[in-house]
């Protein structure tokens, strides 16, 4: 038999137990009084900028103007095309403002998306982009093949207006758009074309021959013989310039052991640089008349080119100061 104390306690357990289980019931059948209210929505119609937000929460709501918040912008240049970020831009738009309004909008209510600059930033970026898209003007320049000159093509350079830029840009974000927006650009053209480029000479020294090259697509105009340099005295080979003309030149001795003694020359029949000096940037040589006809077609001279004296003083008139000397030895 349990004793009558055990019982009671017994007694006393199983209507604590039953209790617990009604109070439990009881909750779980007022739980739908407790459950917590549908969170509200906004509006039909409601929109936020463009962003359609009727019918939504606050959170929906918030995560749809993120996106499109989020949107990258379009920046062409030419034929390029960029698209940052927006906080590369310094664009912070005011979501959260935006929605609170939008909750308490009638139906079909328009709700603006303001947002703010960090001018900072917008600088920064701007400015970057000017680096990277910034060129230098490229001007023609010439190049022997095939023993005749041919001229590269010029290249026009860019400096990027900064200032336009950033303010385009400026009311572009304050309209909430993502352009596209066109870069400010000023065009830098080179200074050196195929239109202005200066006559070319190519004297082929095997050959004893000079070779005159003139316009945009170097045409060949005309071809006169030449005397070089002796082989011991040889005419240089390679790239030069016509560094100087002179009409009726006085000859000076230069400083090498062959002209040991000899004094200047004035100009005259005499003058072994006849009529006409065109001097090179090779030290010392230059193309030039010379009264000694009988030379011309040999390696007879110092270095420099010797032509006959109307020949010199033809090209004399048709080359610049500047104009391109090839010396080959074809």
């Amino acid at each position: 038999m349990i004793p009558a104390c055990s019982m009671n306690k017994i007694e006393t357990t199983m209507r604590g137990l039953a209790a617990t289980a009604l109070f439990l019931g009881a909750l779980l059948a007022a739980a739908p009084a407790f459950a917590q209210s549908p969170p509200p929505t906004i509006q039909p119609g409601v929109t936020i900028h463009t962003v359609h937000v009727g019918g939504m929460t606050a959170d929906e709501a918030r995560a749809a103007v993120h996106d499109f918040a989020a949107t990258p912008f379009t920046v062409t240049f030419r034929a390029r095309t960029f698209q940052p970020a927006s906080w590369s831009l310094g664009v912070k738009s005011k979501v959260n403002l935006a929605v609170s309004q939008a909750l308490g909008a009638p139906a079909n209510a328009h709700i603006p998306l303001t947002v703010s600059i960090d001018s900072d930033q917008l600088h920064h970026y701007v400015e970057k982009l000017a680096k990277l898209l910034a060129r230098e003007p490229r001007d023609a320049h010439v190049r022997l093949s095939h023993l005749r000159p041919h001229l590269s093509k010029p290249l026009d350079g860019y400096v990027i207006r900064q200032r336009p830029t950033r303010r385009v840009l400026k009311e572009t974000i304050r309209a909430n758009s993502r352009g596209p927006v066109a870069v400010r650009y000023r065009t830098v053209t080179p200074e050196v074309t195929r239109a202005n480029f200066k006559p070319v000479v190519v004297i082929r020294r095997g050959s004893h021959r000079l070779y005159f090259y003139k316009g945009a697509h170097m045409r060949f105009r005309a071809s006169f013989g030449v005397a070089v340099g002796q082989p011991i005295y040889p005419t240089p080979i390679g790239k030069f310039t016509i560094v100087t003309k002179q009409r009726n030149p006085w000859w000076y001795p230069p400083d090498t052991a062959w002209a040991a003694g000899a004094s200047p020359i004035p100009p005259g029949p005499g003058n072994p640089l006849g009529t006409r000096w065109m001097g090179l940037s090779a030290s010392g040589v230059g193309i030039h008349g010379t009264p000694d006809a009988a030379s011309i077609g040999y390696s007879a001279s110092h270095g420099c080119i010797r032509m006959r004296i109307p020949d010199a003083e033809w090209l004399f008139e048709r080359v610049e100061v500047g104009s391109t000397v090839f010396i080959v030895r074809a």
